[in-house]
């Protein structure tokens, strides 16, 4: 009996080896290798610490010898009287921070590409990219020349015949202020993408819209916003899967323990890590990363699904 009486077609079978997507990209998939070995050493193997969520953690005996407890890690967050307000705060200021952000970041990337001088652009993106770099701590601590009561805005507001602000025990104030100075730290950077895109439209549309008569404003709305919609979208979804966590980072070193500006600034993050700081429970701390793992999980499938239906080219999956 031959091996091809057997079932078995060499030929048949290098044929198909060969238009294998694996086979014929082989270079790439290498290329690629090493994310995907950061992504799971560094992504997904973490991802069994979920147990402890549901443990009385111990990390002498570890995953297999601390007892489990069921859902009392979760009742630690949802059972205190200020959840829902870190839950709400948390939405309402990153939703802000996506809007302005990407706002923001779309109006520098269009006057960016408009911009015929490859100097002064390369400088200016340069200048706008360096506040990203710059540490929340820094940031905070400059910031105290800026908010104090004889501070610059205050002698501005003064100066003006205004009344002076006290920054630190007015709570209203500082989602204004976390918006402003999250959008001056990051929507340099977050322009790069959005610049990319606009330089790979093809630039015969926007010569056949002048000969039409079409000026920039025109080309602006009817061209250049139109072809980068998909990649906006997309930078939403993604921006969407961490709506749910508060930018630790950011707000505490500006707000601290000043319980006067707890009803407009404390989120999830800085609510936690008060909590914690006088007794350390790990599972407790993961009970709260898998609550927000997971309702940020739940607002990515929405946030695609939508994407889907009105616009299916700028869908995730």
């Amino acid at each position: 009996m031959t091996k091809t009486t057997a079932g078995f077609n060499k030929k048949s079978f290098i044929s198909k080896l060969k238009k294998n997507d694996f086979v014929k990209n082989r270079g790439r998939y290498v290329l690629l290798l090493p994310s995907i070995i950061f992504m799971t050493v560094f992504a997904y193997i973490p991802m069994i610490g979920i147990v402890i969520s549901f443990q009385n953690y111990d990390p002498v005996a570890g995953f297999f010898g601390s007892p489990w407890i069921g859902i009392e890690n979760f009742k630690f967050f949802f059972e205190g009287s200020e959840w829902l307000q870190v839950t709400l705060n948390t939405l309402y200021l990153n939703a802000l921070f996506i809007i302005t952000g990407t706002v923001m970041s779309i109006v520098i990337a269009v006057i960016m590409s408009e911009l015929k001088s490859k100097m002064f652009t390369r400088t200016t993106q340069t200048l706008m990219t360096l506040p990203n770099f710059v540490s929340w701590a820094t940031i905070a601590l400059f910031s105290v020349a800026f908010f104090e009561s004889r501070g610059i805005v205050n002698a501005v507001i003064t100066a003006v015949g205004g009344e002076s602000v006290s920054f630190y025990s007015n709570p209203d104030v500082w989602v204004g202020v976390f918006v402003i100075i999250r959008a001056w730290k990051g929507s340099g950077w977050g322009a790069i993408i959005y610049m990319a895109a606009i330089l790979s439209i093809d630039k015969e549309i926007y010569e056949a819209a002048k000969i039409d008569g079409a000026n920039k404003l025109r080309c602006i709305f009817k061209i250049t916003l139109p072809l980068i919609k998909n990649m906006v979208v997309l930078m939403t979804i993604m921006a969407i899967g961490g709506i749910f966590r508060g930018d630790f980072g950011m707000i505490y070193p500006f707000v601290g323990d000043n319980s006067m500006l707890y009803p407009t600034t404390d989120v999830i993050d800085t609510y936690v890590f008060r909590a914690l700081r006088s007794f350390t429970n790990y599972g407790r701390a993961a009970a709260v990363g898998l609550y927000q793992s997971v309702m940020g999980f739940v607002l990515v499938i929405f946030a695609n699904k939508l994407a889907k239906r009105y616009a299916p080219e700028s869908a995730m999956f």
